[in-house]
């Protein structure tokens, strides 16, 4: 990103607030990764502004202004989720996509819609955790070395003299040799060169650890067991539903439990690494960092609104489970307070972003109360040829980028012409036109096609270069393209 058109604004906490982007720059940085759609650019990005806005506010202001949710209306593979997701990671904003086919009210079989804010809050703690490694990253592998060493080289055990049990018990005086001054005991010679030799030892396997000489030997390590002992007794199943963590709650009483793996020394320092940095982070800070940008940055997706939108069927009364899965979502989307393992996690400020193809029903079909939760709607295009052919080459991930990186480990340089990108364009244009139109997952089916034969063969072709031309797209595809019933089931 560069840095000469952005500026990061600071709070208290040591990690940005928000980042002060105009509309026009947001647009800009979501044009690298996908193509048309403006309206819909300019919906999220005067979002996020207002976000930033509402932030400068005094902190009475602050509590009144609510965000405009987002209603996009456009069909499967136009951009829609691809828009949120980079909106999100744009500004490192916390980000659930969910469906609103898998909530249902009570009595029905599914999620509850709650857990969308739980999944968001356990986004948030991992983005912030990872922040807070990050910081303490030096010391934690300089603390993970020093464990290896004391693994591979421990230092002999001093022979003390063996006092009573009760003068040990009881505070009896202590032993002659530990003196007034509280010095260590008298060594003899043996036991003073053994410990001499054992330091030398240490420090050598110190230097060969930093060096990363020893990093394929193996070694034995004990790491804790990730499955809490209250868990297998619930199945794991529903239990993060509840919003309970029963670690937490027991404190002690249950012992974290350990298993002994051996792994190398390269895989022992990233997991011993990872240990000590969560003992230098505090979980405290983490909680409270983490629901406060939950709170208020934090983005939930819900896709396929359409499919909980319906009209009351004559003489059969409403849709219950649709219009009850609407109805549970209001309080949500509207601002309640919800029960976390973490604590309440308030959700008035949260940005919400629906979408649906709404081919056959219509935004008007939700409930009026949800309808006036959403009141932003932007309508996605269709994408047409030369929204294909931009696809396939303008985006900093663009499909034909991703094959000819795959291929080039390989040791295979593909080259596409212009004539074979128009003819793919085309294609996908009219195989979405006489079939379902999936957007520019089309694309994805038809590179994988046109392709296979070179995947297939990559690893053992002596070829160095292959050029896609018009005439490679036409032997590989056209049969399928003119055959209307085979391009069902192969495009």
């Amino acid at each position: 990103m560069d840095e000469t058109r952005f500026q990061l604004v600071r709070g208290s906490s040591p990690e940005p607030r928000a980042v002060e982007l105009t509309p026009r720059q947001i647009v800009a940085e979501l044009d690298r990764y996908i193509v048309g759609q403006d309206k819909a650019k300019r919906c999220v990005a005067i979002a996020l502004r207002n976000r930033y806005r509402r932030q400068r506010l005094p902190e009475s202001l602050q509590e009144e202004i609510v965000p405009k949710n987002i209603l996009m209306i456009g069909p499967t593979g136009v951009g829609k989720t691809l828009i949120a997701r980079r909106l999100a990671k744009l500004v490192n904003a916390p980000f659930v996509k969910v469906e609103a086919t898998k909530f249902t009210e009570v009595g029905y079989v599914g999620r509850d819609v709650d857990s969308m804010v739980r999944d968001l809050v356990e986004t948030a703690i991992r983005m912030v955790r990872s922040e807070k490694t990050e910081l303490v990253k030096d010391e934690a592998e300089r603390a993970a070395v020093e464990r290896l060493v004391d693994i591979l080289a421990p230092l002999p055990l001093r022979q003390r003299p063996v006092r009573n049990p009760f003068q040990a018990l009881f505070g009896g005086p202590a032993d002659e040799d530990n003196g007034a001054g509280g010095d260590e005991p008298a060594r003899d010679g043996s036991e003073a060169d053994r410990l001499a030799e054992a330091r030398a030892r240490r420090a050598g396997i110190r230097r060969a650890l930093l060096a990363g000489e020893m990093d394929d030997e193996m070694v034995e390590i004990e790491v804790p067991d990730r499955m809490p002992p209250m868990v297998e007794v619930f199945g794991g199943t529903g239990v993060e539903e509840m919003g309970i963590n029963f670690q937490d709650w027991l404190g002690g009483l249950v012992p974290r439990r350990t298993k002994k793996r051996k792994v190398t020394i390269r895989e022992a320092r990233r997991i011993l690494a990872a240990e000590e940095a969560g003992k230098l982070i505090d979980r405290e800070d983490v909680t409270a960092e983490a629901c406060r940008r939950a709170e208020q940055s934090g983005i939930i997706f819900i896709d396929e609104m359409d499919k909980i939108a319906g009209r009351e069927r004559a003489g059969a009364g409403p849709d219950v489970s649709r219009e009850g899965v609407q109805r549970d979502l209001l309080p949500i989307v509207e601002g309640s307070t919800v029960m976390t393992k973490y604590g309440p996690v308030k959700t008035d400020h949260i940005l919400f972003i629906a979408a649906g193809a709404f081919h056959v029903s219509k935004p008007s079909d939700l409930i009026p109360e949800l309808q006036g939760r959403f009141p932003i709607r932007v309508e996605l295009d269709p994408l047409t040829k030369e929204d294909f052919r931009r696809i396939l080459l303008e985006p900093q991930d663009s499909v034909t980028k991703q094959y000819q990186a795959l291929l080039a480990a390989d040791g295979v340089n593909v080259e596409f012409t212009d004539e074979a990108l128009d003819l793919i364009a085309d294609m996908a244009r009219e195989v979405n036109e006489k079939t379902e139109d999936i957007g520019a997952r089309r694309l994805h089916t038809i590179m994988e096609r046109l392709l296979e034969d070179l995947l297939f063969e990559a690893p053992e072709t002596k070829q160095e270069r292959v050029t896609i031309d018009a005439e490679y797209v036409k032997r590989k595809l056209s049969d399928i393209i003119r055959d209307r019933d085979l391009s069902r089931f192969v495009l």
